[in-house]
């Protein structure tokens, strides 16, 4: 029994959730996302919930089921308060600007790097420092700060790099003499 699956997931006042064949529509203040769902699980919208249940006993029904409702919470929580991500920058002269839908990262390279902004993500960079990335889809966010982050990742030794804010970097001691 999946102690997550088997909970109902809550729609707040102005959420409306519809089904159309496999996909499950989510609609509420901040927009609309739409889930594919699986034929392992079914998806009950009822008194102002959602909730989830396996087809049939299987291992691979049964492995769905909490991901499943996840992801619709996931939906519920993205139309109505949106979800954030904030980058820090480490660093001597690195530095970043948001420009319109572009993203100006200065790391120490030969070069500026210049990444796009997907459509329905927000960049905005309230100092030098630092990167916020904000949007309906928690999908989509991770992924563009995960994008972000992989131009260069944390070091251990000076800690110089683009982390995520309350990430923990292990520090290592430098070389003895």
């Amino acid at each position: 029994m999946s102690r997550i699956g088997k909970r109902p997931v809550p729609m707040p006042a102005g959420v409306t959730a519809t089904t159309e064949g496999q996909i499950l529509s989510v609609k509420g203040p901040k927009g609309t996302l739409s889930l594919n769902m699986v034929d392992e699980v079914t998806y009950d919208i009822a008194d102002g919930a959602i909730s989830v249940q396996p087809v049939n006993d299987s291992k691979r029904a049964r492995s769905f089921w909490g991901m499943q409702r996840t992801m619709v919470q996931n939906l519920i929580t993205g139309v109505t308060e949106g979800f954030t991500k904030t980058l820090e920058i480490t660093g001597v002269g690195y530095r970043a600007a948001a420009q319109g839908k572009n993203l100006r990262l200065q790391l120490g390279y030969s070069h500026d790097v210049n990444i796009a902004v997907p459509e329905g993500l927000e960049v905005k960079t309230p100092d030098q420092t630092t990167v916020e990335i904000s949007g309906i889809d928690r999908q989509k966010v991770g992924q563009l700060a995960a994008e972000i982050r992989r131009w260069r990742k944390p070091e251990p030794y000076k800690g110089k790099g683009i982390k995520y804010r309350g990430e923990y970097i292990f520090r290592k001691e430098g070389k003895k003499k």
